[in-house]
């Protein structure tokens, strides 16, 4: 989560290539990585409906048009809430609400 909020920074202080390895920003098309990162930070928005669909991934993938600019990751700085300390204290569901399966021997 870290990582995705360094790229975020980077990105938005128009520095995003500043994560790769020199060596390979000289074998890669610039503007083409920009824009996979962009549209990766687009897909990693906190709020569900602030993400594109893999149809609008796909056509920014396959265009040139500009894209938005991602909204910050806002759960890099959430205190943790009732819902983290019920998993911590072992109930079955995660920070979605999806539920865990805990397989068992019989």
């Amino acid at each position: 989560m870290a990582f995705i909020y360094y790229v975020w920074e980077l990105s938005r202080e128009d520095r995003a290539l500043d994560v790769f390895d020199s060596s390979i920003k000289e074998s890669c098309v610039s503007d083409e990585v920009l824009r996979c990162i962009q549209v990766g930070l687009l897909c990693v928005q906190e709020e569900v409906v602030d993400r594109p669909t893999m149809l609008a991934v796909h056509l920014m993938r396959s265009s040139e048009r500009a894209l938005p600019f991602p909204k910050q990751p806002a759960f890099i700085f959430r205190r943790p809430s009732e819902k983290l300390d019920s998993i911590t204290r072992g109930d079955s569901c995660t920070i979605n609400e999806v539920t865990i399966t805990m397989f068992e021997a019989r």
